[in-house]
């Protein structure tokens, strides 16, 4: 899970099935990503979709911040799901079931996610969805590997914080500074808990699944942001002036995805763990996959927030919000992919970050021109990046 270190050989009770006694289809170590593993991505992913209505309805320093703080814990626990599944394929029916009834703690958070800083019984209702999310991934970790034993106890603390949060932090129709304090406290708990107990040699990587376990949910995210776009769209007449930028932000999303699928980089992250030593893949795992994924997911909220506002002035000149939204979300998107790349060493990381900066600048065209021209500038933008990838890949190539 996040926070491993390099990984040692797993306890002989790690498998609790003996031998032989394996149901069909059922594997110590999994080599793809099952079903049921993408059936859960798309329920976390509506939490992800959901604060993504947060941040269109409120585009502010305070909406940006509870995005923050609930995307913090909630991509927390997400990767330690990720981390259990690749330790093996949830085959057997108790796996199975608990996983669902995991899925079941994401939905509780979704559904009280947009009222969570304005009503104490919603609040309380994400506490107890995220502290059945906790209990449910240590219960199943704990059948394959009890030093996971070591970490619940800070997963479970930060649980009890966010549920505080909603009793004690939200009262008359809004969040009182206990309740970011509690939030905040919850997070901080959780990201430096590997620092209190350090899980040496404790946790294992399987490449090949965890690329693809990752990809799939960017896959999933972008199909979230696209469906935003008809959300956005829906008390609108479709007319051209609705789809040049509903294509337009249809084609920004597909750029985005040409920047990380297109170019090759998730077969070239496989093929940088496999070779990695098996003692520094955790390492690698958490710094690409956790803390450079930040980045890249928030960028992907952000960019859907600010594509879901401007279908509905696409003509005319953007709420500032709605152009930093839309050049933010690219900007955040590209920096967590240099960071990627830069962790792994699989590319270059200029033109990702140049095409950042210049994404972030191009807010200016949607305050003074409109938010399609930013849309369709922003397309170039990345684009151009890729392009300068390639003449960079070609001038290396003998």
């Amino acid at each position: 899970m996040p926070g491993a270190e390099p990984p040692g050989p797993e306890p002989p009770s790690a498998d609790p099935v003996p031998r032989g006694l394996e149901p069909p289809g059922y594997e110590s170590q999994p080599l793809r990503v099952s079903t049921l593993e993408l059936f859960f991505d798309l329920v976390f992913v509506f939490t992800i979709t959901q604060l993504t209505g947060i941040l269109s309805r409120d585009l502010t320093a305070a909406g940006a911040l509870r995005v923050l703080l609930i995307f913090g814990v909630l991509w927390w626990m997400y990767g330690g799901y990720a981390w259990l599944t690749n330790a093996r394929t949830p085959a057997l029916l108790p796996e199975r079931l608990l996983l669902l009834l995991g899925m079941v703690g994401f939905l509780v958070i979704g559904l009280a996610i947009p009222e969570a800083f304005t009503r104490r019984g919603e609040a309380v209702a994400l506490g107890l969805g995220y502290l059945l999310v906790v209990v449910v991934h240590g219960a199943l970790y704990q059948r394959l590997n009890r030093n996971i034993l070591r970490l619940v106890p800070f997963n479970v603390l930060s649980a009890l914080l966010v549920i505080a949060a909603g009793i004690f932090g939200v009262s008359a129709g809004r969040a009182q500074p206990a309740c970011y304090a509690l939030w905040i406290a919850a997070l901080a708990v959780q990201a430096l808990s590997p620092l209190i107990v350090p899980p040496q040699g404790r946790f294992s990587v399987q490449p090949a699944h965890f690329v693809e376990r990752h990809g799939a949910l960017i896959i999933v995210a972008f199909g979230e942001s696209v469906a935003d776009i008809g959300i956005g769209a829906a008390d609108h007449p479709v007319t051209p002036g609705l789809i040049a930028p509903a294509a337009l932000g249809l084609a920004l999303a597909a750029a985005l995805w040409w920047a990380y699928f297109g170019v090759g980089d998730d077969e070239r992250a496989e093929e940088a763990m496999t070779r990695a030593d098996p003692a520094a893949r955790a390492g690698l795992a958490l710094t690409a996959y956790f803390y450079a994924y930040i980045p890249i997911l928030l960028g992907i909220v952000t960019l859907a927030a600010g594509v879901k506002k401007a279908i509905g002035e696409a003509a005319s000149t953007a709420d500032y919000r709605t152009s930093l939204a839309l050049g933010g979300g690219v900007a955040l998107y590209l920096a967590g992919d240099a960071a990627f790349r830069h962790v792994l060493r699989i590319g270059t990381q200029r033109s990702r970050l140049v095409a950042a900066a210049a994404a972030l600048a191009a807010s200016a065209v949607g305050v003074t021109w409109s938010a399609a021209a930013e849309i369709a500038l922003l397309v170039v933008i990345v684009a151009a990046a890729l392009a300068a990838d390639r003449e960079t890949a070609d001038s290396v190539d003998p």
